[in-house]
C-alpha cells in the first residue's frame, strides 16, 4: 500500500487524511522528520503560512522536506502548502520559503475569511472538481517548468505542476471530491 504522508503540525488535516484514504492510499501523520520515512509522497495542508515555517523549522521537519523535493519526492500544496513550495511571495521579500517549486504566489488574493466560497473549476488531467477557497492565494508567476492545470474565471493561475510537485490555491479537501487527491496518488504511486 502507498503511504502518503499529511504534514499534522497545523491545518486541516483530518480533511486531507480522508481525502488520501478514499483515493486508496494510506495516511500517515507527520510530526517530525523520521515520520517522512517510508513515504511515497506528502501532502502540505492549508492553515498559515507563517505558523508552517515556524513550526517546522523549530523541529528540522522543512530541511528533510527541502532535501526530499530535491530528489523528486511527490509533494502536494495546498493553501498555505502552496505559499511553502513557492519560490517567493509578493509583497513579502523576507518571509522564508522552501523554494520547491519555480511559482510567486499571492497571500490572501481572494480577499477575507467572509470572502471565502465553493466553487466547481476544470483541472487539465482531471476533470472538473468542486473546491473551496479560503483566504486563498493565486500565483501569479510561473517557471518555464511548470505546468498550469487550472485558472479562475478571470484568468489567475490557481494549480500547476512541476514534475512531482502538485500546488492548488484552494482546498479540494474540504469538499469530498477526492479527484486531485486521486491524481496525486497516482503520481506517488508512479514514483
Amino acid at each position: 500500500m502507498v503511504k502518503i504522508g499529511i504534514f499534522a503540525l497545523q491545518g486541516d488535516v483530518a480533511e486531507h487524511i480522508k481525502a488520501i484514504e478514499a483515493s486508496g492510499c494510506t495516511p500517515v501523520q507527520v510530526r517530525n522528520p523520521q515520520d517522512l520515512d517510508n513515504l511515497s509522497g506528502l501532502v502540505l495542508p492549508g492553515g498559515e503560512s507563517t505558523t508552517f515555517w515556524k513550526l517546522s523549522n523549530r523541529i528540522g521537519l522543512d530541511k528533510k522536506i527541502i532535501s526530499l523535493s530535491k530528489e523528486g519526492f511527490p509533494i502536494f500544496g495546498t493553501c498555505a502548502g502552496l505559499i511553502m513550495m513557492s519560490r517567493d511571495i509578493e509583497g513579502y521579500p523576507n518571509q522564508p520559503t522552501w523554494n520547491i517549486m519555480d511559482v510567486t504566489v499571492r497571500r490572501n488574493a481572494y480577499g477575507r475569511q467572509l470572502e471565502s466560497h465553493v466553487e466547481t473549476i476544470h483541472a487539465k488531467d482531471i476533470g472538473d472538481v468542486s473546491v473551496a477557497f479560503i483566504r486563498a492565494p493565486f500565483i501569479t508567476r510561473v517557471g518555464e517548468k511548470v505546468e498550469v492545470l487550472s485558472c479562475d474565471k478571470e484568468g489567475n493561475i490557481i494549480f500547476v505542476r512541476q514534475g512531482n510537485f502538485l500546488g492548488a490555491a484552494f482546498h479540494p479537501e474540504m469538499t469530498g471530491d477526492i479527484k486531485i487527491h486521486n491524481f496525486f496518488c497516482d503520481i506517488a504511486r508512479r514514483v
